[in-house]
């Protein structure tokens, strides 16, 4: 299926997880600044630098996706997803088993947060089945049903909600992409390319393959940020999806 982002070069489509400690990723920033559009900050280094990090990596250019996987009520997610969009964060996540009206509370708080300052609604993601998890996790957590209907199932309350998109495994990305539509972001973690390490990733695909199956943008992390050279290690991802 052609999708919305198929006239977008590929290279843009990918998200640098700076999944590291500070010094370290903000040098990496400044060494992929006018490369890379799109960083990700997770929670260990907003909690420890806050909107500032954002800021500065805004200053060299960058999209953020701010990756805090909100779960809560739906007040309180109002209140986090309000307060996430005045960070002038670009992209922002949720848990999607927190329900339908937890995530149209928090599509409710980007729109409230954007418009306070003047800026365009963040992309809302629902986090489906986290990408380390696979079977036999998923199911200690209570869930027995295979884990792709589990993903579909939670992309589909996602859909309902009016969210933008949904966070999933390269692997579901084609099915998702034939339920949500050609407008649908999937941003797909858990993408490795074939000269790098496995990791703590259970459910994996090369970054041709993510895009291939669907995937609206894909998160690199580790094989940029631990690579000894981390401009060439993302010019050899570009390279391959070019």
């Amino acid at each position: 299926m052609l999708t919305a982002f198929d006239d977008i070069p590929a290279s843009d489509r990918v998200i640098v997880a700076l999944d590291c400690e500070a010094d370290k990723a903000i040098s990496i920033a400044y060494q992929l600044a006018g490369q890379a559009k799109w960083v990700k900050i997770g929670m260990t280094l907003f909690y420890a630098y806050g909107t500032d990090l954002i800021k500065m990596l805004k200053s060299r250019g960058y999209n953020v996706f701010l990756d805090l996987k909100f779960h809560d009520i739906p007040h309180q997610v109002l209140g986090a997803a309000r307060s996430a969009a005045q960070t002038g964060a670009d992209m922002i996540t949720m848990q999607t088993v927190g329900g339908v009206p937890m995530m149209e509370a928090a599509q409710a708080g980007a729109r409230e947060g954007a418009q306070s300052i003047g800026s365009e609604v963040p992309i809302t993601l629902g986090i489906t089945v986290l990408t380390s998890m696979d079977q036999a996790t998923l199911e200690e957590t209570g869930v027995v049903r295979p884990m792709q209907e589990q993903v579909i199932a939670l992309a589909g309350l996602a859909q309902r909600a009016g969210i933008s998109g949904v966070v999933a495994s390269p692997q579901e990305a084609q099915e998702l992409r034939a339920l949500l539509g050609p407008e649908a972001y999937i941003v797909t973690p858990g993408v490795r390319p074939t000269w790098a390490a496995k990791g703590d990733q259970s459910r994996i695909a090369t970054p041709a393959d993510a895009f291939r199956n669907g995937a609206s943008h894909i998160v690199v992390g580790r094989p940029i940020t631990d690579a000894e050279d981390p401009i060439a290690a993302f010019a050899a991802i570009a390279e391959e999806l070019a």
